[in-house]
């Protein structure tokens, strides 16, 4: 039967590039027919070879994701992002370098072996000249975002993947990266892919915009739109210049809103773009900038713009005892619930003793931000803070990337080596995030170099290294030590002092955490949230906690047209989940159907409304489900 499927769809590649177009199915399409070409002419591939993909060597793909490393790091909360909005199930979030090579993948773990299958490997090579048309390769070639839909790959041993890709441009236009969701689900159509199409390409451009603001932060940089309630969104021209007020880069969206093409531009002065003297144009600038101002082009366009003045360097104070007792003010971090004060500041105290911490809490609580908001708060907040999610690479990274390796220790290790986590964090804070799935043999040379004070990289030499390590995880370690898969001794050794964190729904300060979070999200832009809104924005359960809350202010950030938030804004999911009163049995006249409504419920927000899921935590059929909904009057 496979082997049936395999010629087939072989007939149909060599049919369509033989010139005999279908007027259906995948060969109707112009794109696709031209990549099957290129891939029979060019490349010359075999439709019916059922080979497995090229994968690079261990060092190439370290190499590989140190020289991406700004990205790697960027796109990582996106990419978790994207793979909640698209609730998970059966989905693979990919970020590949240029050439087309696997560098990260967020998944599922229990689905994690079923990608593995389909070749989406660590280091594996989805380049079109190696595996033929495809969401990654073919993007790369056509420098655009596509969905390639089963039996539209090149390959047959492909057809059952479906893989939407965006590619993500560098400052000065060039390839840098691409953003992939794959699903190997048979029920997905292509109409059901625009959805996923469009949070693809949303996410890469983000993921465009962040790299450019971090790669030109000691730069002037130009934010302008052609509204001014759209300065600071994704759609904003970005344009970054010099002391000298020569243009250094400009983003896609800066040459759309111009009218310029991109070639001629770097180097000329950025007078010579807009009705403004240099003098005039940095006498606007401001570090927080928070109004608009009119800009007109020399062609006399008018747009809206703020100008980010070039950072200053201010030594930050060394913090005396007495001060860490005060309520500490920090940015990037809330801090309004007293329980939640009161941790930071025991923290803060045992940090700068040289004690661990261990950080426990949710999934998206909050415990990367919180570790970094003491190493800011610490003697050492000029030095390097380095994290580490030890769930997010795969174990055969994991080694390498936390102690690093000597030139030449193994096939492919670059000449000069690397060096590890562990070494770029000296004199500073390593973050061990996820540490409750650092592997069993890793473990045992952490312990060591906790006891030690020594970091011994892959074929190298002990080295002395000065480093305060933060570990996180969502796990209970002591459960994991009686499981054996984690070292009782490491425990111990982390577990200096360990922190809760509370979940969102347990905080007091959610009024201000909100609008903490929704004023980083405008981005200098004034949005208001109405009061229907607010309440049921406090009032949902939010399982993803604070990652899921910020997602969705920057969704409603970016959709908000008028400076304000109403209910009819909100997702639905929110929108319509009542606050669950429960009565006293002997008041109600129905208990158990309070119950059983009750009980969906919060299987329903447990799952994200996701119907199978649900119908699987409750035991009962998708039929059975849907019934009990339209019983209880439960609609989404």
């Amino acid at each position: 039967m496979h082997d049936n499927h395999l010629s087939r769809h072989a007939r149909q590649v060599l049919t369509v590039a033989q010139g005999k177009a279908h007027l259906h199915g995948p060969g109707s399409d112009p794109s696709i027919a031209r990549s099957w070409l290129r891939c029979l002419e060019d490349y010359h591939l075999d439709p019916a070879l059922t080979m497995a993909p090229t994968v690079l060597e261990h060092g190439r793909v370290l190499e590989s994701r140190e020289r991406l490393q700004q990205v790697l790091h960027i796109a990582g909360n996106e990419m978790t992002s994207l793979h909640q909005q698209l609730s998970g199930s059966g989905h693979a979030v990919l970020l590949t370098d240029a050439r087309g090579v696997i560098l990260n993948c967020v998944t599922a773990p229990t689905e994690r072996k079923i990608f593995e299958r389909a070749g989406l490997w660590l280091g594996a090579d989805w380049s079109e000249a190696c595996e033929g048309t495809n969401g990654i390769g073919t993007c790369l070639v056509e420098r655009q975002a596509l969905t390639i839909h089963r039996d539209e790959h090149f390959r047959g041993r492909h057809t059952g993947l479906t893989c939407s890709a965006s590619p993500v441009f560098d400052p000065h236009g060039e390839l840098l990266a691409v953003l992939d969701v794959s699903s190997a689900r048979q029920d997905v159509s292509r109409q059901s892919q625009f959805h996923t199409m469009a949070l693809v390409n949303l996410s890469a451009k983000m993921i465009e915009s962040c790299y450019f603001l971090r790669y030109f932060e000691n730069q002037w940089l130009l934010r302008f739109h052609l509204q001014a309630e759209s300065v600071g969104l994704f759609s904003e021209g970005l344009l970054a210049f010099d002391g000298d007020g020569r243009i250094c880069a400009v983003n896609q969206s800066a040459l759309n809103l111009l009218g310029h093409p991109r070639g001629g531009l770097q180097g000329q002065p950025v007078e010579a773009l807009f009705d403004c003297r240099l003098d005039e144009l940095l006498g606007r600038a401001s570090l927080d900038a928070s109004a608009s101002w009119p800009l007109r082009t020399r062609d006399g366009r008018r747009l809206f713009a703020v100008l980010r003045g070039q950072p200053r360097r201010v030594p930050v104070p060394l913090v005396p005892g007495p001060i860490i007792e005060e309520r500490p003010q920090l940015s990037g971090i809330c801090l309004g619930d007293s329980a939640l004060q009161t941790d930071f500041r025991k923290a803060l105290r045992v940090y700068e003793r040289d004690v661990p911490l261990l950080i426990n809490g949710e999934t998206g609580s909050g415990k990367e931000a919180f570790a970094k908001a003491v190493h800011q708060a610490s003697q050492r907040a000029d030095k390097a803070f380095v994290a580490l999610n030890c769930a997010a690479i795969p174990e055969s990274l994991i080694e390498s990337e936390l102690f690093g390796y000597r030139g030449g220790s193994f096939t492919g290790a670059r000449k000069e080596g690397m060096r590890g986590k562990l070494q770029q964090a000296d004199g500073g804070t390593l973050f061990l995030d996820e540490i409750g799935d650092m592997p069993l043999a890793l473990q045992t040379r952490l312990l060591r170099v906790l006891e030690d004070r020594q970091v011994v990289p892959i074929g190298g030499d002990p080295q002395e290294i000065n480093v305060r390590i933060i570990s996180a995880t969502h796990r209970q370690l002591l459960d994991r030590v009686e499981e054996g898969s984690f070292r009782e001794d490491l425990y111990y050794r982390l577990n200096g002092l360990e922190i809760a964190l509370p979940a969102l729904r347990d905080r007091s300060d959610k009024s201000q955490l909100l609008d903490f979070l929704l004023a980083e999200e405008a981005r200098g832009e004034t949005v208001l949230i109405d009061e229907p809104a607010r309440q049921a924005l406090l009032a949902f359960t939010w399982p993803g906690n604070v990652r899921q809350l910020r997602n969705v202010l920057r969704t409603l950030a970016a959709l908000c047209e008028d400076g304000h938030i109403g209910l009819e804004d909100l997702p639905a999911m929110i929108r319509q989940a009542r606050p669950i009163v429960v009565q006293p049995v002997e008041e109600s006249e129905r208990p158990l159907d309070d119950a059983e409504r009750l009980a969906l419920l919060n299987a329903l927000e447990h799952t994200r409304w996701h119907m199978t899921h649900t119908a699987q935590q409750l035991g009962v059929s998708r039929n059975t489900l849907y019934r009990k909904l339209r019983k209880h009057g439960i609609a989404r």
